[in-house]
């Protein structure tokens, strides 16, 4: 399971992603890697301080997790243990310090976090 945070401020200050999704603490992943799932139809559910925020399916992926596995494995090798991650549903909104974010897919359990104060 994978939170994919991403600075919205920053995406829109610099017009690309990198930045805005690459500070330390910003792809909390865990508990562990589930590979006896069938990926095509799992509930999808985040929660901000306890309200819920998003809750989607991975039915609902523009592209299903087979077609995205071959196309990226034919500009790079991919090992076992890889991670790809896929995005998220929209609905989520700004985070702020202290909060708590719980993601939650079917079959495989929640990932908890917290958000942490940014570093003067």
């Amino acid at each position: 399971m994978f939170n994919d945070v991403t600075a919205r401020d920053l995406q829109k200050k610099d017009g690309q992603w990198t930045r805005a999704k690459s500070f330390d603490t910003f792809a909390p992943i865990g508990p562990f890697i589930s590979t006896d799932l069938y990926p095509d139809n799992l509930q999808i559910k985040l929660y901000k301080n306890g309200q819920l925020m998003q809750d989607s399916s991975t039915s609902n992926m523009i592209f299903k997790v087979d077609k995205i596995i071959s196309f990226i494995s034919k500009i790079m090798t991919l090992f076992p243990g890889d991670i790809i991650a896929t995005g998220t549903p929209s609905g989520v909104g700004q985070l702020e310090a202290g909060d708590k974010v719980e993601v939650e897919i079917e079959g495989i359990g929640i990932l908890k976090n917290t958000v942490l104060l940014e570093e003067e």
